[in-house]
């Protein structure tokens, strides 16, 4: 089986590089390496999900789950540095990246662990959970996912997801649709959604 960045070890070579990117109107600089999802650069759908998340006014700490190297978790600690961010992932390289990138930004609000899916998260009661889903994981993973979202959440708890089209966004809304009742799509942009649903 080939080996994907969802893998908990990537054994695939070290090749570690850094760069800086501006999320949310600050430039941070990140550590990436091979092994970790889009090592390069910032992938499209976690900026899009960034840059359009509003946090809920209920108060509670933040979930990023499938962190990475900490784009999305990163760039919320550093715009909402009274709230904590919880960053989560199954791949080990990914969550020492992430925890370097926060030290390197000064970012101190965020707990990083390790997480596979949700099982790893003991806190509940979350107020917002974002999420740039494995899609290549397979369709019965995420819905999983989507239904340990719905666990975590506090009532009036928010999930906000990025997905493309063509990787079963319409699938998903159907999926939410009965999980959660309403979906709002807060913006479309090159065939990629994002999603909100509020838990009642």
């Amino acid at each position: 089986m080939s080996e994907h960045y969802y893998s908990e070890n990537p054994k695939v070579k070290s090749d570690p590089k850094e760069w800086s990117a501006k999320l949310r109107e600050k430039t941070l600089r990140f550590k990436t390496d091979a092994g970790v999802f889009s090592k390069g650069e910032v992938d499209f759908g976690s900026q899009l999900l960034a840059e359009a998340f509003i946090i809920p006014e209920s108060e509670g700490f933040v979930l990023d789950v499938g962190c990475g190297y900490g784009p999305i978790g990163l760039s919320i600690a550093a715009s909402f540095p009274e709230r904590i961010v919880h960053m989560v992932d199954v791949n080990e390289r990914a969550l020492a990246l992430a925890a370097h990138n926060a030290k390197q930004n000064g970012i101190t609000n965020v707990e990083i662990y390790s997480s596979d899916a949700l099982s790893g998260i003991t806190a509940d009661g979350f107020a917002a959970i974002l999420t740039n889903p494995p899609i290549r994981a397979g369709k019965e993973t995420v819905f999983k996912f989507y239904e340990g979202a719905f666990s975590k959440l506090k009532v009036g708890g928010q999930l906000w997801i990025v997905i493309q089209k063509k990787q079963g966004a319409p699938s998903t809304i159907d999926f939410l649709t009965k999980l959660f009742g309403d979906v709002e799509t807060i913006v479309k942009k090159k065939g990629y959604y994002i999603l909100k649903v509020e838990k009642h």
